[in-house]
This record gives structure tokens, sequence and C-alpha cells, in this order.
């Protein structure tokens, strides 16, 4: 549990600073230029990660790749528009306001989905989590 923690922080991390560089290049290239970047950068890093690990002997598993359903094709796209919002967002309201506001919405849907597909228990919980969040996002946009 230690690690998932640890590798959750050190995510949250990369995600801040990624937007922040994102956000930079945004400025420069525009918003969908910097998605653009980012993603033919880390297709690049991804393949070249792919080529060391089939060297040293472990290969992807593409079995069933043809069954996967259509919907699941659909995270590249959505990583392509929170690329390009979140570098649109940082260049104008700031990497604090972008990451409060992201991680609200990422509570607000994960609690959504999350009492859509396990129930009600535990939802009491959630939404308290949710309305702590939404509370840090209002005291954080006060100037």
């Amino acid at each position: 549990m230690t690690l998932a923690i640890g590798m959750a922080v050190l995510a949250g991390a990369l995600i801040g600073l990624s937007r922040q560089v994102n956000g930079r290049l945004s400025l420069a290239k525009g918003a969908l230029g910097a998605s653009f970047w980012n993603h033919l950068v880390g297709s690049l890093a991804l393949g070249t990660a792919t080529l060391l690990l089939a060297l040293a002997g472990t290969r992807p598993d593409l079995s069933g790749l043809a069954e996967t359903p259509a919907y699941a094709w659909a995270g590249g796209t959505l990583g392509v528009v929170f690329v390009a919002a979140g570098s649109w967002l940082v260049a104008r309201i700031g990497a604090t306001m972008t990451a409060l506001l992201v991680i609200a919405g990422q509570m607000v849907s994960g609690a959504m989905i999350d009492t859509l597909c396990h129930g009600a228990e535990g939802a009491p919980l959630r939404a308290t989590g949710v309305l702590v969040i939404l509370a840090g996002v209002a005291l954080a946009s006060q100037r």
C-alpha cells in the first residue's frame, strides 16, 4: 500500500510538472500544438520503452486486441482533450487553480462513477470528500 501511495503522489507531481511545461508550450504553439507535441514525444518514449523491454525478452500482451470494445479506444482521444485543455488553462489561470479545478472535476466524476457502479454504500463519505475539495477550490480562488 505504501508503494501505491508513493506512486500516486509521484504521478500527481508529474502531472503538475507536465501541465506547467505544456502550458508554456501552449503560449508558443497553442493548446492543440502543445497537445500534439506532448503526445508525439510520449509516443516515441513509449515505443522506445516497449522496444527495450522486447529486446530484454518481455513482450506486450496484445492478445484479445480485436475483441476490445469500441469505448475502450476513447482513452487516447480523452487524453488529447485533457492535455490540450490543461495546457490552455495553465497559461491563463495558473498551475494551482488548474490543478484544483481538475482535481475537483475528478473527485465529482469519480464519486458519481463509484456510486453508480458500487451503490450508495460509502456515498456519504465520498460526498464529504468532494465537498472538502470544492471548499478548497473556493478558498484558493479568493484573492
